[in-house]
């Protein structure tokens, strides 16, 4: 990707990227940026991950009406594993209007109510960072994994919004595990089909999420609207771009989706049927050799390795795997042949950081860094 042409030279363009590896100057010239849904379960893990970021500033927290008018420690019933953050607890809760003291907003607003306000955000400059189900499927917006789709920022010319306005939305939080682990195999072998079922931590239905006497010592075998997202997301997230829009990828997917008593991470058991035949040690190797296209960017949300490749039978486990590279990296394993399909496999991802509030912040870093936004 490049960087916008709203410098006036090549020398202004070079010491913009140059700034963007010195940590002084992140501190003196961080980004603001703005959460809406700020008091729920997303934004505060987002406000907790975003604390004291080398690039970012928290300037601004929106919420309903409820809490409007309130300072945000008055406001939210913080329910994060570390104390609140005083300069954010002191921050007053906000209408999510256009008129915030920010660059960028990180929508975590119920799908519901989420589609029109990120649109008014944009149409006013903002760059719209979306947790939300809205644009998911809008033909240009972005439905954006920086490790697996980094050409579809290439849609954002076609937006059309002013002063740089721009929305991006961040997949289903199960899609972007699975979708991390197939890129390898996508970009070796091409897909075909794929069968997959998935164990999610009771943390995907938010706060206060699922009933303790509905989930303690039971499997709930449905989770409403959530295979239909399974099945749809993937071939935009897959597709080729085709002047302002996307064509799908063609691949079949079914998927059945379970919600299982774990706090944190999803589990997916995983059947895929290649395009082109490969051994066994073929796939091992797409995802054990897997690089990350961010490396040299030197992102601070990134993972080193996006794909860790676990080769015991038992791994992985959502307790002892869902936070490596800070909950940023999916793991893979008990890779075998399949009788129905060619392969299958185990795959584990962070629904509330790889798959919401830490993916969000990731994709603020890539467009600070290749110059959609700068301040």
């Amino acid at each position: 990707m490049t960087i916008k042409d709203d410098f006036q030279d090549q020398d202004s363009r070079e010491k913009f990227i140059q700034d963007l590896s010195s940590q002084e100057l992140h501190q003196r010239r961080r980004v603001p940026v703005g959460v809406l849904g700020a008091t729920g379960n997303v934004g505060q893990k987002l406000l907790m991950l975003i604390d004291k970021h080398q690039w970012f500033k928290v300037t601004a927290v929106a919420a309903s009406e409820k809490s409007q008018g309130k300072s945000y420690k008055e406001a939210v019933e913080w329910r994060m594993p570390v104390p609140l953050s005083e300069e954010i607890g002191e921050l007053e809760v906000m209408a999510p209007e256009p008129n915030l003291p920010c660059k960028i907003v990180f929508s975590c607003l119920d799908g519901n109510i989420a589609g029109e306000i990120e649109q008014k955000f944009a149409k006013n400059g903002y760059a719209v960072i979306s947790c939300a189900r809205s644009h998911r499927m809008d033909p240009k917006v972005p439905l954006f994994i920086p490790e697996v789709n980094m050409q579809h920022l290439e849609l954002l010319k076609f937006q059309n919004f002013p002063n740089r306005g721009l929305i991006i939305a961040k997949p289903n939080c199960a899609v972007i595990g699975l979708m991390m682990a197939l890129r390898p195999l996508q970009l070796e072998f091409g897909i075909e089909a794929v069968h997959v079922v998935t164990m999610q931590s009771i943390s995907g239905a938010g706060f206060p999420g699922v009933p303790s006497m509905a989930i303690a010592d039971n499997i709930i075998p449905y989770i409403a609207n959530e295979e239909d997202r399974l099945v749809e997301e993937p071939a935009k997230i897959f597709g080729t771009i085709d002047v302002d829009h996307i064509e799908p990828y063609p691949m079949n997917i079914s998927a059945t989706c379970t919600r299982v008593p774990v706090t944190e991470g999803h589990l997916e058991v995983v059947s895929v049927k290649l395009k082109e035949k490969a051994t066994l040690e073929q796939v091992k190797r797409a995802f054990k050799e897997f690089s990350s296209p961010l490396e040299e960017l030197k992102l601070p949300s990134a993972p080193s390795y996006p794909i860790h490749y676990f080769e015991e039978n038992d791994m992985p486990q959502p307790k002892l795997q869902r936070d490596l590279e800070r909950g940023m990296a999916v793991s893979v394993g008990r890779l075998r042949p399949d009788s129905l399909m060619d392969y299958k496999f185990v795959l584990l991802s962070h629904n509330t950081v790889r798959g919401a509030a830490g993916g969000a912040i990731l994709i603020a870093e890539l467009l600070v860094k290749n110059g959609y936004i700068f301040w």
